[in-house]
C-alpha cells in the first residue's frame, strides 16, 4: 500500500471535516456569505459566518474541492470560532498549512479558498454593517526589485494575463533579476483555480 503525501491531521480534517454546511442547514441564520472559486476547474467554496460583537461565534462551509482544500477549511473553519474579525481577516493559507503539518507543494494554492472565502464573508459583513473596507488585505511583495506584490499579480490576472509572458507585459515582473518567477508562476496557478 502507497502511503499518503498527507499528514495525519490533514488525514483527520479530509475524513471527518468540522463545520460543514449539511443539505439539511439550508437555513442556518448567517450573518455573512462569503464565496469565492470557479466551478469549472473543480474548485468552489461558499462560508457562512455567525458573528456577535465582532466575534465569530459560528461558522458553516461547503466545497467543491480536493482532499487539501477540505481539510484546509475543516481547519480554518474550527481556528475562527471565537476569534475576532480583525484575528481572523489576518489568518494566512500559511498559518493554516502549518497547523496541517504541511501539504504537498502542489496542493498549497488549495489553502487559498478558504481563506478568501473567509476574507469575502467579512468583507460582506463589514459592507452591512456600514463598514466597508475596514480591513484591508496585506499585500506580499513577490518582486523586490520592482515591489510587485500579490495584488498586482492578481489585478494582472483579472485584466487577462495567465503567461508568464502576460504577467512580464502587464507587470514588468522579472525582468531585473528574475528570482520571483517560481512564485509568480505558483500565485498564476492559485488564480486559475479560483477564478478559472
Amino acid at each position: 500500500m502507497t502511503s499518503w503525501l498527507y499528514s495525519d491531521t490533514v488525514k483527520e480534517h479530509f475524513v471527518n471535516p468540522r463545520n460543514v454546511l449539511l443539505d439539511d442547514e439550508t437555513d442556518f441564520p448567517a450573518d455573512a456569505r462569503g464565496e469565492t472559486g470557479n466551478i469549472r476547474c473543480g474548485d468552489q467554496m461558499l462560508m457562512l459566518l455567525r458573528i456577535k460583537d465582532d466575534v465569530i461565534t459560528d461558522v458553516r462551509w461547503k466545497t467543491y474541492g480536493c482532499a487539501s482544500a477540505i481539510a484546509s477549511t475543516s481547519m480554518l473553519s474550527e481556528t475562527i470560532k471565537g476569534m475576532s474579525l480583525a484575528d481572523a481577516y489576518n489568518i494566512s493559507p500559511e498559518d493554516l498549512v502549518q497547523k496541517l503539518g504541511g501539504l504537498p507543494e502542489n496542493k498549497i494554492h488549495c489553502s487559498v479558498l478558504g481563506d478568501k472565502a473567509l476574507r469575502a464573508a467579512i468583507d460582506d459583513y463589514l459592507a452591512k454593517t456600514g463598514r466597508a473596507g475596514l480591513f484591508k488585505e496585506p499585500a506580499v511583495t513577490i518582486c523586490t526589485c520592482l515591489n510587485i506584490t500579490d495584488k498586482d499579480i492578481e489585478t494582472a490576472w483579472k485584466n487577462g494575463a495567465r503567461t508568464w509572458e502576460g504577467l512580464q507585459a502587464a507587470t514588468k515582473i522579472g525582468t531585473v533579476c528574475g528570482g520571483c518567477k517560481q512564485r509568480a508562476l505558483e500565485l498564476l496557478h492559485g488564480m486559475e483555480h479560483l477564478y478559472g
